[in-house]
């Protein structure tokens, strides 16, 4: 390897792995409890309302066992977790400039100035549990496109938030880490596209933890009115710490009639974070919902977006990515719900497993009584890069309707000792050429990403496959 290319790598590592003293003006006691909620809810000046839906949350919680059927989580501890750490008073500025130095500087390193200059129509960057920069082109603002934080639109658009959050997307009762969130949320993203609108350029958001022994869980709101057109585009990191942290956010999206969103997302959480996360949507008439995800790093990660396609013709397509090295379980799949006749689904998911990691597809298709037409398609490739690694398939199905289209599909495969005698034959390194057949293999992602977050993902698989982050 030549000292360039080390170089390089040294410096992409440093860019995820970097972190900053903790410091915070606000910082809850580890644990969960009702004062723990009270005082977040009050330190955000909140309405009754929400805090009546903390607290339902709260007892949902208590009420609702730790999940058993998946990868193990013995080892997570809510009662060591800080729920709530505000670094700043400086919160959801507008202006670059005026973001606190060590903060700015983070983000710098992860080149989300950059990104908001050349690919994106709007950015959003969360540091520990608050939104510390947001702005949206004027462009958009004219439309009436509203991209804000959560406590923001609380403020300002309050009966949207009130009439969509929890409660028949993503209700807390839902299941245990949804109850989590529900209790302790902050921060996160408000999107809101008018009827016959569409943002040309994707807006972003950029959630990180910076902390020792913290849990984030900011919230994502999606309402995209009527023919309405949006793709947002979710990034996440934290660096290595020796305790562990926990990452339950969740994410509602609501599609119009003929509306569609494309929700993108790549991870990159340390190797001591727990990412158990709910995602769902509920999609309208001639609707058409994407989930492209990449999750390249944590622990333990739980993560099943789900769609609900409730109107005729409606439409939804998965296409996932799970990369999982030494000690980790990424367990991902995809859950859709045809409610309507003539809806459609489509779901790819790939997986790469190495050193003696652990990659799971656990799917369900639904099709409801009455649902006539409904076409589905699911599609599941492993590659394991040896022979230590681990890699399964669980899909469901549940058909109760007689006129139905399905097909499933499932590969398990290795690379190909004479794929890569060839590529070396042509004077490529061996480390090269399998970072170069697993580029291919993950390419059905990366052509659904800007070039700029294709590029990023590329450089993550990469790193992971060096063993360089978390």
């Amino acid at each position: 390897m030549s000292t360039e290319t080390k170089e390089w790598k040294e410096a992409q590592k440093e860019r995820f792995d970097h972190r900053n003293p903790e410091r915070s003006v606000h910082k809850s006691p580890e644990g969960l409890s009702e004062e723990v909620i009270r005082e977040i809810s009050e330190e955000k000046d909140e309405p009754d309302w929400m805090l009546e839906r903390r607290l339902k949350s709260f007892r949902h919680f208590k009420d609702k066992p730790m999940p058993d059927w998946g990868p193990s989580l013995h080892e997570l501890d809510i009662g060591s977790i800080v729920p709530y750490l505000k670094a700043d008073e400086t919160t959801g500025e507008d202006d670059w400039d005026d973001v606190p130095d060590d903060i700015k500087d983070t983000f710098d390193k992860l080149g989300i100035p950059e990104a908001e200059q050349e690919a994106l129509g709007g950015v959003g960057a969360q540091y520990e549990s608050e939104v510390v920069y947001q702005n949206m082109k004027d462009q958009w603002e004219e439309k009436g496109v509203v991209f804000s934080d959560i406590d923001t639109a609380i403020e300002e658009h309050e009966e949207l938030v009130k009439e969509h959050f929890m409660t028949n997307c993503v209700p807390p009762s839902d299941n245990k880490f949804a109850a989590l969130h529900g209790a302790i949320h902050s921060g996160g993203s408000f999107v809101y596209i008018p009827e016959g609108v569409t943002v040309e350029m994707p807006i972003q958001a950029y959630f990180r933890m910076n902390s020792e022994g913290m849990g984030q869980f900011e919230h994502t709101l999606i309402i995209a009115e009527d023919g309405a057109d949006v793709h947002y585009i979710e990034g996440c990191s934290a660096p290595m710490y020796s305790r562990h942290n926990v990452h339950a956010g969740c994410v509602e999206v609501f599609v119009g009639e003929d509306a569609s969103v494309q929700y993108s997302t790549v991870q990159n959480w340390s190797k001591n974070t727990f990412n158990l996360n709910t995602k769902r949507a509920k999609v309208k008439s001639g609707g058409t919902m994407d989930w492209i995800s990449g999750s390249m790093g944590s622990k333990t990660t739980m993560l099943y977006p789900s769609t609900h396609l409730e109107g005729e013709g409606a439409s939804d397509r998965h296409i996932t990515i799970g990369f999982a090295g030494e000690g980790q379980n990424i367990d991902t799949g995809a859950k859709v719900s045809h409610l309507a006749p003539n809806t459609s689904s489509t779901i790819e998911s790939k997986s790469i497993s190495m050193d003696g990691g652990r990659t799971n597809y656990r799917g369900l298709v639904r099709v409801s009584p009455g649902a006539k037409g409904v076409k589905s398609s699911v599609d599941c490739d492993a590659l394991m890069l040896d022979e230590d690694s681990i890699s399964d398939t669980m899909p469901y199905e549940e058909i109760k309707e007689s006129d139905v289209d399905m097909a499933h599909e499932a590969t398990v495969g290795s690379i190909g000792d004479e794929d890569i005698f060839y590529l070396q034959s042509r004077g490529i390194e061996e480390d090269e050429a399998m970072q170069m057949v697993v580029s291919g293999f993950i390419e059905p992602l990366t052509e659904e990403l800007p070039l700029e977050y294709a590029v990023e993902l590329n450089r993550l698989v990469e790193l992971e496959m060096e063993g360089s982050l978390g």
